[in-house]
C-alpha cells in the first residue's frame, strides 16, 4: 500500500531535517510530498538537498493556508492513503507502520498519538465529541483514505485554524470510521516563546468560533470539567483567556462583514 505523506511548510529550516530523517526511516512504500508556502529561510534548499538523494521526496512551492496547501498536496499524491504531518514534528520509527495497520484493519481515518514537546507541552487540546468520536485529533498526525478525503471535499480553506477539526467532523458525518492508534506517535514542537504561545491561543479560539459558525453551537459537545482540568495552570488559564479573545474577535468580524 503506497502512502503519500503530505507536509505543508513555511520557514521550517530549524526542524525540517529532523522531520525528513524520521520519515525516511519509515516502513515502505511511501512518498513524501512537501508543499512550501514560499519560505524565506533555507527550508527549500534543505528539502532540495534531501530530494537529490531520496527520490521519494517531491517538493512543490504553493502559497496559501495549511488547508489550501494540504489540498494541493493531496492533488499531487499518488497513494491510496494520505498521511498528514507538520514541519515542526518528528515521527516515531513505527509511525507509518501503525497508521497503515489501522487502515488495513478497515478504518477510513486513523489518528495517532501526538506528544507535545517544549515549554507549553502540558497544555492539551479541548476535545469536541461528535457521534461518538473525538474529532479534534490534529492534522499533524492523521491518515485518511484518499477516496474519503476527496468525497468530503478536503480541507475547508476558509478556516484560519481548526480546519482539521472541521475535516474530521464532516468525515464522521459522511459515515467514515475513525480509529485512534496510540502507537502511531508524533512528537510536535510547541511554541518556544510566551508571545508565540499566546498568538496560537488567540487563533485557536478564532478557529473554534469558525467551527460554530459552520456547524452550529458546539458547547454541548465540550467537557467543561476536562477543559478546566487540562488548563489548571497559569499558562493554561492564559490560553483560555486569549482563546476567548480570538473567539470574540471572529464573532465581531463576521458581524461586521
Amino acid at each position: 500500500m503506497l502512502v503519500s505523506i503530505v507536509i505543508t511548510v513555511k520557514n521550517e529550516a530549524r526542524s525540517i531535517g529532523k522531520l525528513l530523517d524520521s520519515l525516511l526511516a519509515q516502513e515502505k512504500t511511501f512518498e513524501i510530498i512537501i508543499v512550501d508556502a514560499h519560505s524565506i529561510d533555507t527550508t527549500r534548499q534543505i528539502v532540495e538537498e534531501y530530494a537529490e538523494q531520496n527520490p521519494e521526496i517531491r517538493l512543490f512551492v504553493h502559497e496559501g493556508t495549511r488547508g489550501y496547501g494540504r489540498n494541493f498536496g493531496v492533488e499531487k499524491a499518488q497513494g491510496e492513503v494520505i498521511a498528514f504531518i507538520d514541519g515542526g514534528c518528528k515521527a516515531d520509527s513505527k509511525w507509518l507502520k501503525e497508521l497503515r495497520r489501522s487502515i488495513v484493519e478497515g478504518y477510513d481515518i486513523v489518528a495517532g498519538k501526538t506528544i507535545n514537546v517544549g515549554p507549553f507541552a502540558d497544555i492539551t487540546r479541548v476535545e469536541v465529541n461528535h457521534k461518538g468520536y473525538d474529532v479534534t485529533f490534529p492534522a499533524c498526525n492523521l491518515a485518511y483514505k484518499k477516496e474519503i478525503f476527496q468525497k468530503i471535499g478536503g480541507f475547508d480553506t476558509g478556516f484560519v485554524t481548526a480546519e482539521d477539526v472541521d475535516l474530521n467532523f464532516r468525515a464522521v458525518d459522511a459515515g467514515a470510521q475513525l480509529a485512534y492508534n496510540e502507537h502511531a506517535v508524533v512528537y510536535r514542537d510547541t511554541s518556544r516563546s510566551v508571545v508565540g504561545f499566546l498568538k496560537q491561543a488567540f487563533w485557536y479560539g478564532y478557529g473554534r468560533k469558525q467551527l460554530t459558525m459552520k456547524h452550529g453551537k458546539l458547547w454541548s459537545r465540550y467537557s467543561p470539567q476536562k477543559t478546566l482540568q487540562t488548563h489548571f495552570s497559569l499558562f493554561g488559564i492564559l490560553r483560555l483567556v486569549f482563546g476567548s479573545l480570538g473567539y470574540i474577535s471572529c464573532s465581531l468580524r463576521s458581524r461586521a462583514i
